[in-house]
């Protein structure tokens, strides 16, 4: 046996466990036990310096260096857009929501708002569409998906309009979720083209100061056009299909909205814009405001990790905890955290009615294990999961409480959408809100099949198997 041979090897086996042993001390800094406890599993079951590599390049959410400078930019203006708003006599009922959600995002409530919930796919693009067509001023537009098809064509062609008339067309799409789809190179080059301004989000950088955790995702819907129109929702602008080889077809939720609430909107995307360019935009401080046209308070609250708390999942916490007689969650992927679980399960067995409206449909197999892992808990705890019947993929995202609270947004329910993903929900403090959603509810319900424990427990034992394995890499975070 050469000796030579063997020292290297040593050496390298030595720093291995050194980093392993002090990855051990590090990794649970600032880290929830369950995240901890799995990339510690990961670093130490994954072969030789698989796992601490792994870790190096995916296990930390602080964002690059320049981000976190730009982001004292981007929070003067959320504090230029909060200015706009309508202060409301508020009920003792609401108080602590709105009080919670100003403090983690800086957006004030406020009141004289207009919402009209739309579900239909091309009645929503020719909402959009028709807004456009009236803009004079500026249509900022963000989206996770955004592709060049049948389904977007009439918005593309509105665009190119926008600016022919010497509209400000600003849009802003992830780098990572519109990659994939066939007319990537062809938008891109069409938006260059007719003189709109585009961006992608959290494209991969190398460079130091500029590199991010290359899994982090802005996963934000919405559009602001002139201080008049606003769209929140689910909706990615792509065909409802998303060039999908299989029978899945994915059904959104969208509001538009009118009123202060559109400002606040663009508040948000202008940030998202000056996050990517350095550029700031500020056209909906220096055109004509826009009177109230509603009487509906609402709220924005942004999340991701720009923010030091978990916005979102904090949001949803303190509704469903507050929750006196319903709850009704529409979401295509819950996979909840130990807090979120705890808070559906004790409201259950307080005895709200707590109500998940998941889908049959399949698109992500990992995460629909993980979710489905805890069925059963919630089952026996006596929430009510309802599963809409394929093909459809009920990708709709929204919340009621009671019958005074509604939230409408782009966030799912998982660890990625609360620490990984840049996600915006809308909170309207309204019954004609909730009114709205228990429309959606009873259309969704009706093409739902109700899941019993008794039939839940005696699924294929690989199917449980397959749960377990994937509810523990959700927590890899």
């Amino acid at each position: 046996m050469d000796i030579s041979s063997i020292a290297p090897a040593t050496t390298i086996i030595v720093i291995d466990w050194i980093i392993r042993i002090y990855l051990i001390f590090h990794v649970p800094r600032g880290r929830k036990p369950t995240a901890a406890t799995a990339w510690l599993l990961a670093i130490f079951l994954l072969p030789g310096i698989i796992g601490w590599l792994l870790y190096v390049i995916i296990g930390s959410t602080t964002l690059s260096k320049q981000r976190r400078a730009r982001q004292i930019t981007i929070n003067s203006l959320v504090a230029d857009a909060a200015k706009q708003h309508i202060k409301h006599t508020l009920p003792d009922s609401i108080r602590s929501f709105t009080t919670l959600n100003q403090n983690l995002s800086q957006f004030p409530v406020t009141g004289g708002n207009a919402m009209t919930v739309i579900t239909d796919y091309g009645a929503i693009i020719s909402r959009i569409v028709d807004d456009i067509d009236q803009s004079r001023y500026y249509v900022y537009i963000e989206s996770y998906i955004t592709a060049l098809d049948h389904g977007t064509e009439p918005l593309f062609q509105a665009l190119e309009r926008a600016v022919g008339r010497g509209v400000k067309v600003y849009v802003l799409f992830d780098a990572i979720g519109s990659r994939k789809f066939s007319s990537y190179k062809l938008m891109r080059d069409r938006l260059s083209d007719h003189g709109i301004k585009w961006r992608t989000m959290l494209p991969l950088s190398l460079i130091p100061h500029r590199y991010n955790r290359p899994d982090l995702r802005n996963h934000r819907k919405l559009i602001a056009i002139d201080n008049r129109a606003a769209y929140i929702g689910s909706l990615n602008l792509i065909e409802p299909r998303y060039e999908r080889k299989d029978d899945i077809i994915y059904e959104e939720l969208t509001a538009r909205l009118e009123g202060p609430i559109v400002i606040h909107t663009a508040g948000i995307i202008a940030g998202d814009w000056y996050s990517e360019t350095g550029d700031s935009i500020r056209h909906f401080n220096t055109i004509p405001q826009i009177k109230p046209t509603g009487s509906l308070i609402m709220q924005m609250l942004p999340s991701g990790p720009t923010y030091k708390n978990e916005n979102n999942l904090k949001l949803f916490i303190d509704l469903i905890y507050a929750a006196k007689k319903t709850i009704v969650i529409t979401n295509p992927y819950l996979v909840p955290t130990e807090p979120l679980l705890m808070a559906l399960i004790t409201a259950a067995q307080r005895g709200v009615s707590v109500t998940i409206i998941n889908s049959e449909a399949v698109d992500q197999w990992m995460v629909a294990h993980a979710q489905r892992s805890y069925y059963q808990e919630l089952l026996s705890a006596g929430v009510n999961i309802y599963l809409h019947k394929s093909p459809v993929l009920l990708h709709s995202k929204h919340i009621t409480i009671d019958d005074d609270i509604a939230v409408i947004g782009s966030s799912n329910m998982d660890v990625r959408s609360f620490e990984l993903n840049f996600e915006c929900s809308l909170v309207i403090y309204d019954k004609t809100a909730v009114k709205m959603l228990e429309k959606m509810h009873r259309t969704n319900l009706a093409h739902s099949s109700k899941l019993t424990i008794a039939v839940w427990q005696h699924r294929r034992v690989w199917d449980s198997f397959l749960d377990s394995v994937a509810r523990l890499t959700s927590a890899l975070q």
